[in-house]
């Protein structure tokens, strides 16, 4: 980036202008537009910061178009249009506490007094706003440009932490973030690279595009949350502070983060700053930085807003946690799907906390837009804080003789020729005898959430493959402990306890056996509601593509990828086998009117397991509890009827003993199911 004193005159200067507004413009297009950035934010923030330095410096190139000027991005098509009547306005970046210093003493100026500041986490998200007509949720609708924005409201009424009523009948529009969970994000990811198609950046972009998705069940099924933080007009309430406000949106039913904190001294937001800053990677979502608001409510108002930011706000942003590393090599692996996805093997490095040797390349269009190569030092980062990943190479130590990389055309497992499938950005193996796919996927099939088949792991499964005592998923039920004891370290007690939690895992309700047989797009949830709408796999396998498609959740993409999945003979030739060796393929759980139905005492509410069982598995307990009419979720929020702790049990019953929800150990729940199979 050139200094300032490059630009010695305004014809020099309007050329670096217009560079600027027009990189600046085409990546404001990719994040906001696309969902799909081709920068890392510091990139685009020290970009940016050019730009507002030439500016300041030469007022008369100041155009309405500049990326300074404009807020957010533009509405998609496919949506209705929402104008704010209030604009949503974004919020000004520092990056160094001179800077924040600068800020303050600025509000303080303007004030004549001394100012208390509240801090905030920085959620990395999508901001919303939710309108509520005497309490009850009307709208919802993105930020759009500031002043108009899209209408999402079905996409937020599938959103658990958004209420759908207060328990006040305000009318009042509420502003916040939607964000995705880092868990949510790496398990969506994981299952779109398995699938063939584009990954998400990072959990804002992925929040992002799922809540502009035109489909609400898609925003349904990835599990967004929210946080809360702002109104359009704080007269409807009563707090007349940042922080009250804050507890007063909590106690009208929204989420609202916790981990705020008033400052009486730019001590007290320093000492946040460094707090949070060393626990981001510890935090179940996504932060990028501390914003730092006025709390006074009033002075807010007083203070006002320029065209793009509020003057009584800021956000100071966190340094990007980036390591120098070596690229060693480049490993390509087969994924049970047949795709075939990249791995960077690199030099060890310490990123956040964890050494990291290895990271995702995803896909040939993601090598192409990084150009990484071989003996090449890459800077590499956590995306969302959990996903190792390359963020860019260091061009200047490049080797001379590096040489981009070879995109494989053959399976390195099998040799057969590797595919570009339609709309896929994998490449992918479709011979369905290719060994690393066998072996991937009988791995799948012994995974706790599919057949759980204990002590069946990966290395198990290699010998077995390897020394020819399976070919499929049906030839474990015909294992013999002669076989076993042929396995590498397998004695005669670890080989019984193996076959009998195959034999176990042949009683296992329907939805297990179709989540653990990999049909494409067909996770445990969609398995557990095909199951228990046809009842037997005989039933599915009869079924016609509109009938799956009608099912709630369902629709065209996966009914599709389930009866292509069942066109197959060989398919059919492999549930014959499984119905031979005593495998069921019937459903086993209750019917949809049963659950809603149940007189159990857990029927409609919504529970939570966390920590170590010890007289069932997870599953298990999951299974029985939405049997009895359970909704079983993977975190603790308001509308948590009930935790289910275990030993070790760590922050899930913090935060449930934190929102005063009632929390039952493991042996008060075997007793309550004890009694609710008496009653």
């Amino acid at each position: 980036m050139a200094d300032k004193t490059n630009a010695t005159d305004v014809t020099q200067a309007t050329e670096e202008v217009t560079a600027l507004r027009t990189q600046l413009n085409e990546w404001r297009r990719q994040y906001y537009d696309e969902d799909a950035p081709n920068v890392e934010d510091d990139v685009y923030d020290r970009q940016y910061a050019r730009l507002v330095e030439l500016e300041q410096a030469y007022p008369q190139l100041v155009t309405p178009d500049s990326p300074t000027q404009l807020v957010g991005g533009t509405v998609r098509a496919g949506f209705t249009k929402v104008t704010h009547a209030i604009p949503m306005l974004s919020l000004g970046d520092v990056f160094s506490q001179a800077e924040l210093k600068e800020f303050t003493e600025r509000v303080e100026q303007n004030v004549g007094e001394p100012v208390d500041y509240n801090c905030e986490l920085k959620i990395d998200g999508l901001a919303l706003s939710l309108r509520y007509e005497e309490g009850v949720l009307v709208q919802g609708a993105t930020r759009g440009n500031g002043t108009i924005g899209e209408d999402i409201t079905a996409n937020i009424k599938t959103i658990k932490s958004i209420p759908q009523k207060l328990t006040r009948p305000l009318t009042i529009e509420v502003r916040g973030e939607c964000y995705m969970p880092k868990a949510a994000f790496a398990a969506l990811n994981e299952r779109r690279e398995a699938a063939g198609e584009p990954v998400f950046a990072n959990p804002r972009n992925a929040a992002a595009g799922t809540l502009r998705q035109l489909d609400s069940r898609v925003v349904a099924e990835r599990q967004l949350s929210t946080f809360m933080y702002n109104v359009a007009d704080y007269e409807p309430l009563t707090a007349r502070t940042q922080s009250e406000m804050l507890t007063e949106l909590a106690d009208l039913g929204f989420a609202t983060n916790p981990d705020f904190k008033v400052a009486h001294s730019m001590a007290d937001i320093f000492s946040y700053i460094d707090r949070y800053q060393n626990q981001r990677a510890d935090l179940a979502y996504g932060i990028d930085g501390i914003v730092i608001k006025a709390n006074s409510l009033p002075l807010q108002r007083s203070l006002g807003a320029t065209v793009k930011v509020p003057r009584w706000a800021i956000a100071f942003k966190f340094p990007p946690d980036e390591q120098p590393t070596l690229l060693l090599e480049v490993e390509w692996t087969v994924g049970r799907t047949g795709v075939v996805t990249p791995t960077a093997v690199m030099e060890p490095v310490q990123l956040a906390g964890t050494t990291v040797a290895r990271a995702s390349l995803h896909n040939p269009d993601y090598v192409a837009a990084k150009d990484v190569r071989i003996g090449d030092t890459v800077l590499l980062h956590k995306a969302g804080d959990i996903i190792p990943e390359i963020s860019a190479v260091d061009m200047t130590k490049r080797p001379k003789d590096a040489e981009p990389l070879v995109i494989p055309t053959t399976c390195p497992s099998c040799e057969a020729p590797l595919v570009h499938l339609e709309d896929e950005v994998a490449l992918r193996c479709i011979n369905p005898k290719c060994p690393a796919q066998v072996q991937e996927g009988l791995v799948h099939f012994a995974s706790r959430n599919a057949m759980n088949i204990d002590g069946l792991g990966p290395r198990i499964i290699a010998q077995l493959y390897t020394n020819h005592l399976v070919t499929d998923v049906a030839d474990l039920y015909r294992l013999t402990t002669e076989q076993l004891l042929t396995l590498d370290k397998v004695k005669d007690k670890s080989a019984e306890k193996l076959l009998t939690a195959i034999d176990r895992s042949r009683d296992n309700s329907l939805e297990r056996l179709l989540f653990g047989l990999g049909i494409r797009h067909v996770g445990a949830k969609v398995a557990r509601l095909i199951a228990q709408h046809f009842g037997s796999i005989e039933a599915l396998m009869g079924a016609a593509q509109e009938e799956i498609a009608e099912i709630d959740s369902m629709g065209d993409v996966i009914a599709d990828a389930v009866v292509q999945y069942f066109a197959s003979e060989e398919v059919h030739t492999l549930i014959t086998e499984l119905q031979e060796v005593k495998v069921n393929t019937t459903y086993q759980g209750p019917s949809v009117e049963v659950a809603e139905e149940s007189n159990s005492w857990f029927a409609g509410k919504r529970v939570v397991l966390t920590g170590k069982l010890t007289s069932f598995t997870r599953g298990d307990a999951t299974q029985w509890l939405q049997a009895n009419g359970a909704t079983v979720t993977g975190s603790v929020s308001k509308k948590t009827d009930l935790v289910i702790a275990g030993s070790d049990a760590g922050s899930k019953l913090q935060k449930a003993q934190q929102l005063d929800i009632t929390v039952w150990d493991e042996a008060q729940f075997s007793e309550t199911m004890r009694e609710d199979a008496q009653a």
